[in-house]
């Protein structure tokens, strides 16, 4: 008797458009906006490639992925005594990727004046001008992420950057991947396969390890996923483990967005708009602001200093 009542009930709503089984709500993808710093140059050249050489395999594997265009971040220093680098930016710009800034010389502001700072940013801004043309070169980096050790410098840095209508390029998501480009250089020239397969496997170990730590994190102070901006170098191990990181972040359900989407939210409105006061901009940073303790990390199993001596 009850099958046939519930039967009925069933049938009824389906005559009045009512589904039998509610829908399941679609999971929201974590959106990432992937981001290059230290463009042309970053790091150690292994035997036999070129600057060039590891921009195309970037390019290459970002474009097979379906990439949105992303920003690589510029030094110009580089090019005063290696002009040919200069292709790099050609490369880059002709694939549809964007150029951002990132200080002339990637000077430290902690350890520099304000005055000193301002200087290394202008002298930046002619090769990005003759590269970017009309669109959107206003982002800036600030190298080593330091936005200075006094309240005075990181107030008069951001006015200098709001003035200038400059935005600021928020790295969320980052595992430091710069650490393995100098000691793959290394293995490289000695033909260590079996270092080079360590440092292939623990670079996507510590990024993988990085999705949970930064994504627990933002659940934690806001119950979601914010868009992350992920931080990396146009490095030679980089280029190489590109399209294997990748498929790890769209194994993992990531959207890959630009970073004028990901900075669209209102997590980053410090960032997007420096004319307001200075305030803590990582997840790391908010986390201590709450006095909420860091979730765990997977330490590297790679001892950087002394791998192929």
């Amino acid at each position: 008797m009850c099958n046939v009542v519930a039967a009925v009930i069933l049938a009824f709503a389906a005559t009045l458009g009512f589904s039998q089984v509610s829908a399941a709500p679609t999971p929201i993808a974590p959106q990432m906006a992937i981001t290059f710093d230290d463009l042309p140059t970053h790091g150690p050249l292994p035997p036999g490639e070129s600057r060039i050489e590891i921009a195309t395999k970037i390019i290459a594997a970002l474009h097979e992925a379906g990439v949105a265009p992303v920003y690589g971040f510029v030094n110009g220093a580089d090019l005063e005594q290696h002009p040919d680098d200069e292709d790099v930016l050609k490369a880059w710009r002709e694939a549809g990727n964007m150029l951002g800034d990132h200080s002339w010389s990637h000077m430290n502001l902690n350890q520099h004046s304000l005055e000193e700072f301002e200087a290394d940013i202008k002298r930046n801004q002619p090769i990005l001008s003759k590269w970017m043309k009309d669109d959107d070169w206003h982002w800036f980096r600030f190298p080593f992420l330091a936005e200075g050790d006094t309240p005075e410098k990181r107030a008069g840095i951001r006015k200098f950057l709001a003035q200038r209508g400059y935005k600021i390029a928020a790295a969320t998501m980052s595992f430091g991947d710069y650490q393995w480009n100098e000691p793959c250089a290394r293995c490289k020239s000695k033909g260590d396969e079996k270092s080079i397969a360590l440092l292939q496997s623990s670079f996507l170990f510590a990024a993988e390890d990085s999705i949970s730590y930064y994504r627990e994190m933002s659940r934690a102070l806001y119950g979601r996923d914010i868009p992350y901006v992920l931080l990396m170098h146009i490095g030679a191990l980089d280029a190489e483990m590109l399209p294997r990181l990748l498929s790890l972040y769209q194994s993992k359900g990531f959207e890959f967005v630009t970073l004028e989407k990901a900075e669209s939210d209102e997590f980053y409105r410090q960032d997007t708009d420096p004319s307001l006061p200075a305030a803590s901009d990582t997840l790391e940073g908010l986390m201590a602001d709450r006095h909420l303790a860091l979730p765990a990390r997977a330490l590297p199993v790679v001892q950087f200093d002394t791998i192929c001596r």
